[in-house]
């Protein structure tokens, strides 16, 4: 007589490239905010980080907790790719605004290290 075979479970999604990648577009999000913050930068930057920090916050929360799973009249995966668009649109055009003017050394940080977030998500 054999024994039942272990069915293993799918990783969760704090397991998966998915999670790793958004939280790395938080992290830098999050350090960007800082430096713009801190240089002072004209309010739009600040605002468009900031706005990115807490949208990447819900999406990380949202599918943490399966509330994708909970809530389906929304499709999420077409949100999601809508949402890496728009993101990297709104911060290429912010990095590059942020470059531009010869302001200060924590808005130029500010402005290079958004543009990881735009490879990564061109990529993805």
């Amino acid at each position: 007589m054999e024994s039942p075979q272990e069915v293993a479970e799918p990783a969760g999604f704090c397991c998966s490239l998915k999670c790793f990648v958004k939280l790395l577009r938080l992290a830098v999000n999050v350090v960007s905010t800082i430096f713009f913050i801190k240089a002072q930068a004209p309010e739009p930057y600040i605002v468009i980080s900031a706005f990115e920090v807490t949208i990447i916050f819900c999406f990380i929360v949202l599918y943490t907790c399966k509330l994708d799973r909970v809530l389906r009249a929304f499709f999420w995966p077409l949100f999601d790719v809508i949402n890496s668009m728009v993101t990297t649109l709104s911060m290429l055009i912010v990095s590059v605004l942020a470059l531009i003017p010869e302001t200060s050394k924590m808005s130029i940080l500010g402005g290079i290290s958004l543009l990881p977030v735009e490879r990564t998500l061109i990529l993805r």
